[in-house]
């Protein structure tokens, strides 16, 4: 069943502000705005220094998917604090492939070929291929296969029956409907997007530091692994 859309109704504002949002101080979303933090500080240190740089093909790929990624996870907090959490959700796999991309290709520099020549569909290896080499990589003894990893982000994206589950609202009949609009009281689901990307937020810096070594304080950032 349909969802009544809440911003129709005069008790609820239409635009949030930072110091009203509806899921203003749950613990998962402060970790989320540190990282953020985090992510805009290193940027605006190494973004003049890529200015001043003869880029590697490499550091050119990053340059590019980056910022894509920070813009993504900045889009996902404006709309947590806009209450539509399902868009929210869909963006997630847009940011986990960018992330894992840079990932993917500081393991294996020797594919840089493939973003250079375009990241076609037919050569390029897909999310659930990059996460499988990755762990490989780095030793993890993961009993899951790629494409199990990658199955609710997919469900999300093209719309399958499963992605009903991230925008279902209980109504006030206590029946659980569809929410075509602002979602403002659904704390867990908030809870599970910022628990969904605050582990490859925290990549971000890391990775920033591994494709400009020469700046300063990358050494202390270490690349985090794929949990």
């Amino acid at each position: 069943m349909m969802h009544k859309d809440q911003t129709l109704s005069k008790n609820i504002k239409v635009v949030f502000s930072p110091n009203d949002e509806p899921y203003l101080g749950r613990e998962l979303l402060f970790h989320y705005d540190q990282m953020i933090s985090c992510c805009l500080e290193i940027n605006a240190e190494m973004a003049p220094h890529s200015h001043k740089i003869a880029l590697s093909s490499s550091q050119k790929m990053a340059c590019q998917v980056i910022p894509q990624s920070i813009s993504l996870v900045l889009s996902i907090r404006e709309l947590i604090r806009q209450g539509y959490l399902f868009g929210a959700h869909v963006l997630k796999r847009s940011l986990i492939e960018r992330v894992t991309i840079l990932l993917y290709l500081h393991h294996f520099p020797d594919k840089q070929v493939l973003w250079d020549e375009g990241w076609k569909h037919k050569n390029a290896p897909s999310l659930a291929k990059m996460f499988e080499q990755i762990n490989q990589k780095e030793k993890h003894d993961l009993k899951v296969k790629g494409h199990e990893l990658t199955a609710s982000l997919n469900s999300l994206v093209h719309g399958k029956p499963e992605s009903a589950a991230w925008n279902s609202v209980i109504m006030g009949d206590g029946q659980f409907g569809s929410a075509p609009s602002k979602m403002l009281n659904s704390p867990k689901l908030c809870d599970d997007l910022c628990a969904d990307i605050l582990p490859w937020l925290t990549i971000i810096p890391a990775l920033m530091c591994a494709y400009f070594p020469e700046s300063r304080g990358s050494e202390s950032l270490p690349i985090n692994s794929l949990r």
